[in-house]
């Protein structure tokens, strides 16, 4: 078995708004295994600023990952603080032992007689652009709306929270909220019971990262559901993570493989979190169609019935051609059509 990889950059079609900043460019890996004339192929994509490996760490790493991919694979301590190089081998790796067509889990999705519910993601900006985001969605037939917070005055976000509220009940259009840990700690329960009177179905990471005690008090006394996110990452130890689920009891996971631990990562997380009855989705963080084909194969396994977040492939002027296309609000897989790469 061999491995080689490339790099690549995608461009944003319009600059986009995220807790870490404008992104209008993104760069990826992609990961190549063959053998015995067959392809497989995996999508390397960290996050400046989110992720805990760095672009030159990757740039490091991938070239040794490439000299012995199945070393790598075996020996799971070598990439596990290397979530999203772990994502792009084990991608890789079920596309070759499937004949290298970017079929990793063949199912109902990938033959294209089943789609997987997700949801609308509003960026962060202005509020006539975020306005102008909602009114598209609601139009292209979305009935779960999420919406990023803490670019604007708050009062603002929850008026435009208010004006889809008032136009649409809890029962038409599920509302889901993502604060990214923009909450400061003394005002964070205030504004959680101004969301709950909106009747939203969740938010994620109310408060920064790391303070474990104190969101254990807020998902103990929550009016409002409360997801963790950036709370997850860095935690890739079976220990670590059952010490911040018994600690923090959250009433959602967010699950991401390329930032929390690959899909053996996110297996876990889910086995875990089950054992605690604790609610999860899956969601994609702007990997390009080759990530998110394999996100979306992997999450159509788990029988999803919830809205899952898969919907970034649209932002791309440049992303790869693939079969995935969202029609109403699902992600659908067109098993007529081919990758770009």
């Amino acid at each position: 078995m061999i491995g080689y990889f490339k790099k690549y950059e995608l461009e944003f079609k319009q600059p986009a708004g995220t807790s870490r900043g404008v992104l209008k460019t993104r760069t990826v890996w992609y990961l190549y295994v063959e053998e015995n004339g067959r392809t497989g192929l995996g999508e390397c994509a960290p996050l400046p600023g989110l992720s805990k490996e760095t672009p030159e760490q990757i740039d490091y790493l991938i070239e040794d990952v490439c000299s012995d991919p199945m070393h790598f694979f075996e020996n799971e301590e070598l990439l596990l603080d290397y979530p999203s190089l772990r994502f792009a081998l084990e991608t890789a790796l079920l596309d070759l032992q499937n004949g290298g067509k970017r079929i990793l889990y063949p199912s109902a999705f990938t033959e294209g007689t089943a789609g997987i519910p997700i949801n609308g993601l509003i960026w962060m900006g202005e509020a006539d652009q975020m306005q102008q985001q909602i009114e598209a969605k609601l139009a292209a037939g979305f009935r779960c709306i999420k919406l990023k917070i803490g670019a604007l005055d708050f009062a603002k976000e929850l008026h435009l929270l208010k004006s889809i509220r008032e136009r649409f009940s809890p029962e038409k259009i599920t509302l889901r909220v993502d604060a990214n840990g923009g909450f400061k700690v003394d005002e964070a329960w205030q504004k959680l019971e101004q969301l709950a009177e909106l009747q939203l179905h969740s938010i994620e990471q109310p408060i920064i990262a790391g303070r474990w005690a104190d969101m254990a008090k807020l998902c103990d006394e929550t009016p409002l559901p409360i997801a963790l996110d950036e709370e997850l990452i860095g935690l890739n130890k079976r220990d670590d993570k059952e010490l911040l689920l018994d600690m923090v009891r959250p009433q959602y996971l967010i699950l991401k493989p390329s930032l929390h631990g690959g899909l053996s990562g996110c297996d876990e997380w889910i086995e875990l979190a089950n054992d605690r009855n604790i609610g999860w989705w899956i969601t994609s963080y702007l990997e390009s169609n080759i990530g998110l084909n394999a996100i979306a194969q992997w999450a159509f396994t788990k029988n999803v019935h919830m809205h899952q977040g898969l919907g970034t492939g649209q932002l791309f002027t440049n992303n790869i051609e693939s079969p995935l296309e969202i029609r109403g609000e699902q992600l659908w897989f067109d098993p007529a059509k081919g990758f770009g790469l």
